[in-house]
């Protein structure tokens, strides 16, 4: 790497610095803004102010892309407006070569990313939604219905309301179906306890078996039931997708395979892992047509203005084409993967059209 390929990814890094400053705080903000909502007599403003701290580095993630769009605008609009990108086209740099070095700015921005994605925002971001969940367990303010776990194996439901600030199961209701699908026990604890290899406790037990047209109803103050869950730690089942590390999404959908449930959500969510990389690395392209539509143009209002509408538009596509596959249960590979590589191939496309005509 010559030292015009270390001076341009230098003022890049610097333009991303820079764009991440601008972005961050200010969707910081917002995020404090909607958590404030939450406050309530467990949950002061202070922890919510900690949890969004511990969500920074997901949202560092998450904008990766308008970063990579806005500061790489930023970065080489700069160069261009000191006709430093002249002076390097006449030391023999083409546009393409240009765009060479941009993309290899962006891995090493998407690197950095995905090392900050795996080790940091995640484990952050499980930490602050516990947080948050312990605090409201015990909140009359807070919505049960956000906490429900349901879980599935064979023929057997099972339905816990929400835990407590141990994380120990209330109110947990077990259906168990008949191949036939019709009802054939029905379990109700008030609460339950871990025990060993996998067996929960129930506390003050309701059970409704049918047989036939007959049906019996009794009552126990403590029953054994072999969790159907892989985990005691029930928490965890209670987090955002996006907070799940790549092993333990693979872990879960394993889990959820072996036990017959639904995936497509968690699969999702790992396939988002390889389709954002290629987004920034699409956005990261894009920089090229920015910066050389105008190279004369000193400012850069109208730059960022068409940049942040780029961005915005494609951040609303992407998301819609993930929502939709969940809704129609389109594979994930085609709904998360393949909008991104054709917005990198349209990018593509670009640099070769501005490459030819400069």
């Amino acid at each position: 790497m010559n030292i015009f390929s270390r001076y341009l990814i230098r003022h890049l890094f610097i333009g991303y610095f820079a764009a991440a400053l601008l972005l961050v705080p200010l969707f910081t903000l917002f995020d404090f803004i909607s958590e404030l909502e939450d406050v309530s007599t467990t949950y002061s403003w202070g922890q919510a102010l900690l949890v969004v701290v511990y969500l920074i580095p997901r949202c560092l993630v998450n904008l990766s892309p308008f970063i990579a769009l806005l500061g790489g605008i930023v970065g080489l609009g700069n160069m261009s407006k000191n006709m430093e990108l002249t002076a390097i086209r006449c030391a023999g740099f083409s546009i393409f070569r240009i765009a060479i070095v941009v993309l290899i700015s962006g891995m090493m921005f998407t690197a950095s990313l995905a090392v900050i994605d795996e080790w940091v925002a995640s484990p952050l971001q499980q930490q602050a939604q516990l947080r948050k969940e312990t605090a409201l367990a015990d909140s009359q303010d807070s919505d049960s219905n956000t906490k429900t776990i349901w879980g599935q194996q064979g023929q057997e439901f099972v339905r816990i309301d929400h835990l407590d600030q141990n994380g120990q199961p209330q109110n947990i209701e077990i259906f168990d179906y008949n191949s036939d699908l019709t009802l054939k026990n029905y379990l109700f604890a008030e609460s339950a306890a871990y025990g060993e290899n996998n067996t929960w406790i129930l506390h003050n037990v309701k059970h409704t078996q049918w047989q036939g047209d007959r049906q019996s109803t009794s009552q126990q103050a403590t029953m054994d039931w072999p969790s159907i869950f892989n985990s005691n730690n029930l928490k965890q089942l209670q987090l955002s997708t996006e907070s799940y590390s790549i092993p333990q999404l693979k872990s879960y959908i394993h889990y959820l395979k072996d036990t017959a449930q639904p995936s497509m959500e968690y699969r999702s969510a790992l396939w988002q892992k390889l389709g954002r990389p290629i987004l920034v690395l699409a956005m990261v392209l894009l920089i090229i047509p920015f910066t050389f539509v105008n190279a004369r143009d000193a400012g850069m209002g109208n730059r960022l203005s068409l940049g942040v509408i780029v961005g915005l538009v494609t951040y609303i596509i992407y998301q819609i084409c993930i929502n939709l596959g969940l809704i129609f249960a389109i594979p994930p590979l085609i709904a998360v993967v393949v909008p991104p590589i054709l917005m990198l191939v349209t990018s593509m496309v670009l640099v070769y059209r501005f490459n030819k005509k400069k």
